[in-house]
């Protein structure tokens, strides 16, 4: 059973609903028994069955924790052997409600994330985060999806020996995929959700202060979310509202031609575990710029490599000349991010979870 406060199907999902869906239809597809519950949205069933898997969706954001320290009590999910609770910030403390084996999946702590919430319920998220769950979990397995987040967790309290790095995986390209060329221009793409610690303002900015250095400069941003007005606010006072595209939500294909088109993709976002946009770039070719605070980015680049780890949001802004100014760079970095992302499987990401589960 796992316990997510967001399914793949969310409004708000991303990478972690992704390494949800991916690791539990391949547990499926082997037999295993799976059911998720997370959080019910607008528009959503409250429960239903899709490619072996049981989805049951309960409360909100917040009450979503209710429900599932009820249902594990109640038993009314049936007989449940292993519990993989999905700690996004607000732990499920599911060891406390069932005697079920229970491993924690953490993708990265939010200390920088907490205050979007607000004050008071930062503060609450943070101590039940950074104080409660390192003591209730204690002799628990946990699986983190990056070093960075692994060390993250240690400086909590963790026990090192407890934490295991599952990878995220990767999709292969679609084989719907048709011939693509980079675009004749410098051109630049955000792939991700439109949410506030995203920062694709900086993305913007960064084309406001390269646009006149680099004729024709574009910037496509994929993705939706409900940050998106704020974000065109920021366009049209920057006056860039005729190189800036918001493209939406797109499907798999069209996702793989937009990066395949770009020169270079920007992930200048506050805090993750390790970005899934940045492996999906390198399938293609293109090499990523982020900032080197930033978490898991730390493993999804290799500073100089594969991509660019920028110190600060003037560093961004030169990593990204220095990558449009150098076609001999940008296309070495390119050539060994698609190189490494061979290492990335969903299938050892899954077999790391048996493991765990097995332990």
């Amino acid at each position: 059973m796992f316990l997510s406060w967001r399914d793949p199907w969310h409004p708000e999902a991303g990478g972690a609903e992704r390494w949800l869906l991916e690791v539990a239809e391949r547990l499926a597809a082997d037999g295993t028994e799976v059911t998720v519950l997370s959080a019910r949205y607008p528009g959503s069933a409250s429960e239903l069955h899709h490619r072996g898997i049981r989805w049951v969706r309960r409360g909100g954001h917040l009450t979503l924790y209710l429900h599932a320290a009820l249902m594990l009590l109640t038993r009314r999910l049936g007989r449940v052997t292993s519990v993989i609770e999905v700690q996004n910030g607000m732990p499920f403390l599911a060891r406390l409600f069932t005697r079920a084996q229970v491993v924690v999946l953490v993708h990265h702590v939010h200390r920088e994330q907490w205050p979007v919430v607000g004050p008071v319920l930062a503060r609450v998220g943070w101590f039940l985060e950074s104080q409660v769950a390192p003591r209730v979990n204690r002799g628990l397995r946990y699986l983190a999806v990056s070093d960075v987040t692994r060390g993250e967790l240690i400086q909590l309290g963790v026990d090192p020996r407890a934490i295991t790095i599952a990878w995220n995986g990767c999709q292969p390209v679609p084989t719907t995929l048709p011939p693509v060329s980079p675009n004749p221009a410098p051109s630049l793409v955000v792939l991700g959700r439109l949410v506030p610690h995203k920062r694709v303002e900086h993305a913007v900015a960064a084309l406001a202060a390269l646009r006149h250095e680099f004729p024709g400069l574009t910037l496509r941003v994929v993705g939706s979310g409900w940050w998106e007005e704020s974000l065109r606010a920021e366009i049209d006072r920057l006056g860039v509202a005729s190189e800036v595209e918001l493209v939406g939500h797109v499907d798999e294909t069209t996702k793989y031609v937009e990066l395949s088109r770009a020169w270079v993709h920007l992930l200048p976002s506050l805090k993750e575990g390790w970005g899934l946009s940045i492996v999906e770039a390198a399938q293609v070719g293109v090499p990523s710029v982020a900032y080197a605070d930033a978490g898991g980015v730390r493993d999804s680049i290799l500073d100089g490599t594969t991509g660019l780890l920028a110190r600060d949001q003037t560093d961004f802004v030169d990593c990204v000349r220095r990558l449009l100014r150098d076609d001999v760079l940008r296309r070495e970095l390119g050539t060994k991010a698609r190189a490494r992302t061979a290492e990335f499987t969903w299938e050892a990401t899954t077999a790391t979870v048996r493991t765990a589960l097995r332990d």
